[in-house]
């Protein structure tokens, strides 16, 4: 049997340019979310990407503090209020939404001259940051 999880919330502590938290919380503002539930469903999110092939259903669906309230939930609610949807369909459908989301954003940073794609160094990079030089 699973030895139950410590539920406790604990800080972690990040340091980001301004201009990315003032990002993040806009962005988390719009879905209606905390800065702290936004960085914690983020990085959930990114982190399935690194799940390896063979993990469990129970390990790739775990988080500690499942988001409240947030534009995922209204996303799904959305979904499911039409029709039914699989395991792999809701997610399909709702990683749709994040690819069509992070493309908008780099189409608009590009335009912003914030960022720039990089063939030399193989993606997007920030405009003037210290990967800039080719």
């Amino acid at each position: 049997m699973d030895e139950p999880r410590d539920t406790s919330k604990s800080t972690v502590k990040t340091y980001v340019p301004a201009y990315q938290k003032a990002e993040w919380k806009h962005h988390a503002d719009e879905l209606e979310m905390s800065q702290s539930e936004f960085v914690r469903t983020m990085v959930q999110a990114g982190r399935r990407g690194f799940e390896p092939a063979d993990a469990s259903a129970e390990e790739s669906n775990s988080e500690d503090v499942p988001p409240r309230g947030d534009g995922l939930e209204t996303q799904v609610l959305e979904l499911l209020s039409d029709e039914t949807y699989s395991w792999e369909e809701l997610l399909e459908a709702v990683t749709n939404d994040v690819e069509s989301r992070l493309d908008d954003t780099l189409e608009e940073l590009q335009a912003r001259n914030r960022v720039r794609y990089s063939g030399r160094h193989g993606g997007y990079t920030v405009v003037g940051g210290e990967s800039d030089g080719e």
